[in-house]
């Protein structure tokens, strides 16, 4: 999971997109897809692959997400049963309609891996034609699509699980913010308000069986008068109940595979004692009561993102979060560890396929679980390696992005005093750590006091460097 997520509006200005164009090229990033992968996806999104596909354009489906988004891999559509409990249908992009196995397209998507986002652009899985255009599940087109029909009782436990490919229409493009208003305000129609009742019996199972979602705040850089400034944002609950939509498919996809003998799970081993100890000391410095009875899962519940000390801890809880990988299992010999720790079940990725390689295999598993198509069994063995290395370039990505674009927003501060809060302090080098100003929204490295930094405490802290260049940030205590 990301140290820290950042979005952004509006166009960078010229020094920072300097800064980006340069770590691309660092990275060795694709700054475009080859004549051939082009010219195999204008041949498929005339004409996507034929199959036997239910017609399921009746159906009101709509989409969450980001307002800026055209890579709308998932669309809903929420409703009530006859007898009691909810109907949760599901529609995934099926990338499988336009991607042909060993084609050009398939090389390409197995050498970039993930949709890689930079505050500039974003350099994306597939081709924009595709994954912005005939395979994106946007308003008012009809689309192939994988349609997960996921049947629930009165409290949220799924029952029924039915998975095929289908003809979906969307009727409806919404964000986050908008949800969230319309259900606050009772003016939602029904498919939409029953994202909050099904995410909220989602998020009580989730307490029961011991898993956990970290509300980790975004740092968000936005235009205003023509500069640019950060900011926090807190997830709203819409967030949450949608994420929850995504984790059910995943787990439903998981129990599949595991029926089958044959899958691809998202794993996540137990945290070791020595890192859950350090968080204890963290939340002790930060002032945050944790009582020997409580569990962590039950404490991240208890927190509140808007809160600068609960979101410092909210960070560093992330930490538990890393070694999670791809375990690759067949023919019926189940892997030592099936289960994700933060999500405590057994669970899978299949919900993002526009943006992320390993969904494509997944989809096309579940869809056959007894049988899967040849090409999955082919590549199945290389997917874990591959999506490691994938993510990793990614994490990279994200980091040395927040860097730049904080650098950038600080280069004419240099010398000036800030107020913030210590929010991690090296267990080796107790004078070095990182400080969470208050404004603008920056978590930088802070370094070069005589004393060991107060881990919790506010602090007057001066900028001592901010080089979008180097995509270095700083600052020394005042």
């Amino acid at each position: 999971m990301p140290r820290r997520r950042i979005r952004v509006t509006g166009t960078p200005e010229a020094p920072l997109r300097a800064a980006l164009t340069a770590l691309r090229t660092e990275l060795g990033v694709p700054e475009s897809f080859p004549p051939e992968v082009v010219a195999e996806a204008e041949r498929a999104a005339k004409a996507p692959a034929p199959a036997d596909r239910e017609d399921a354009t009746a159906i009101p489906f709509f989409t969450v997400d980001p307002p800026t988004s055209m890579d709308l891999d998932q669309a809903m559509h929420l409703s009530r049963r006859a007898g009691g409990g909810f109907r949760v249908r599901y529609a995934i992009a099926d990338v499988a309609a336009f991607v042909v196995p060993g084609g050009a397209l398939d090389a390409e998507a197995h050498r970039r891996v993930t949709t890689l986002y930079f505050p500039d652009e974003k350099t994306p899985l597939h081709p924009p034609l595709l994954s912005e255009g005939a395979a994106s599940l946007l308003p008012d087109v009809t689309r192939p699509a994988v349609l997960w029909t996921i049947d629930l009782d009165a409290d949220g436990r799924t029952g029924a699980v039915d998975v095929r490919r289908a003809l979906v229409r969307s009727r409806a493009k919404l964000d986050y913010a908008t949800v969230q208003r319309r259900i606050d305000a009772g003016t939602a129609e029904e498919p939409v308000a029953l994202l909050k009742d099904i995410g909220e019996a989602r998020e009580r199972l989730e307490v029961e069986r011991g898993g956990i979602s970290l509300n980790v705040p975004e740092q968000e850089i936005f235009e205003r008068d023509h500069t640019y400034e950060l900011a926090y944002r807190a997830p709203l609950p819409a967030d949450g109940w949608n994420a929850q939509i995504s984790l059910l498919t995943g787990m439903a996809a998981a129990d599949l595979m595991l029926a089958h003998g044959t899958g691809v799970l998202r794993t996540l081993p137990a945290a070791p004692d020595g890192a859950v100890g350090r968080l204890h000391r963290t939340a002790h410095a930060l002032r945050i009561d944790w009582p020997h009875h409580m569990s962590y899962a039950a404490l991240i519940r208890s927190l509140d993102p808007h809160l600068p000390h609960h979101a410092a801890f909210l960070q560093e809880c992330t930490t538990l979060l890393r070694g999670a990988g791809y375990t690759v299992f067949r023919n019926g010999d189940l892997p030592a560890i099936t289960t994700h720790a933060a999500v405590a079940a057994p669970y899978t990725h299949c919900t993002a396929p526009l943006r992320r390689l390993v969904d494509r295999y997944a989809a096309e598993i579940c869809l056959s679980p007894a049988s899967p198509p040849a090409w999955v069994l082919a590549g199945l063995d290389a997917l874990p390696k591959e999506m490691a290395d994938g993510s990793r370039l990614a994490g990279t990505v994200e980091r040395e992005c927040v860097d730049i674009v904080e650098a950038a927003l600080l280069k004419d501060r240099v010398g000036d005093l800030f107020d913030g809060c210590v929010v991690d302090v090296e267990e080796r080098q107790p004078t070095v750590g990182k400080v969470q100003l208050d404004a603008p929204a920056v978590v930088a490295r802070l370094e070069g006091g005589a004393t060991p930094l107060p881990l919790g405490e506010r602090l007057r802290v001066r900028l001592t460097q901010a080089d979008p260049g180097t995509s270095k940030v700083r600052f020394a205590p005042a």
